[in-house]
């Protein structure tokens, strides 16, 4: 899969939206894995059984890129708005530890391939779910930058948040994620990491663009 591109790193490190700002530019499909566990969430919470999930994944969610904003409709629903919340994430998080539900989304992770090529966002996306991507990109910040990032995205939204209690959410996040047994996030040995902690969201674009200017043309 000479034509994938994978985006790993911690929570608001801003991957999702580099994510989908290369896959508008350059004509990418993409794949928000977080968005799957996300979905899986938002079905468990429903009592939906795993493989149930899984199918309803498969089958009935559609992914909608306009411009650079993704959305995830059900149903001819959109719940992209509904998938972002808090108690979401939460257990979104409890999930992507389990085996299991790995196992379940593995493959639908890869049938987003197709010969259009495509942007692959997560946290093993380049050491477990596409080993043979072409350009591999670690793009990491700070707990505070990110806990910022977090902080303005949900007041956008209109949701009450505590800084403090961000700032130690994430840094929980990042200590499970880096420490689990199964796929644990970390970067690929090949891949390019960026510290986005000091730099903007055109910044990080631009760089990774000759990036990708420099492995694709």
């Amino acid at each position: 899969m000479i034509n994938v591109i994978t985006i790993d790193g911690p929570s608001a490190s801003g991957k999702g939206a580099l994510a989908r700002n290369i896959a508008h530019q350059f004509g990418l499909n993409i794949l928000d894995s977080g968005v799957l566990y996300r979905l899986f969430a938002y079905f468990d919470i429903l009592n939906v059984s795993y493989e149930e999930i899984a199918s309803k994944i498969d089958n009935e969610i559609n992914f909608k890129l306009e411009k650079d904003i993704l959305k995830i409709l059900f149903q001819d629903k959109d719940i992209s708005f509904e998938l972002r919340s808090e108690e979401i994430a939460k257990v979104a998080s409890k999930l992507s530890s389990k085996k299991e539900v790995r196992d379940l989304l593995y493959d639908i992770q890869r049938n987003f391939y197709n010969s259009n090529g495509l942007v692959a966002d997560g946290r093993d996306m380049g050491t477990v779910v596409f080993k043979d991507a072409k350009l591999k990109i670690f793009l990491t910040a700070s707990s505070k930058v990110r806990a910022k990032r977090r902080y303005l995205e949900l007041q956008n939204r209109g949701q009450e948040v505590n800084m403090p209690s961000l700032i130690a959410d994430i840094e929980s996040r990042d200590l499970k994620d880096s420490s689990r047994k199964l796929s644990p996030l970390l970067p690929a040995d090949d891949a390019n990491i960026i510290d986005s902690s000091d730099m903007s969201l055109e910044e990080v674009f631009s760089f990774t663009e000759s990036l990708i200017k420099k492995e694709f043309i």
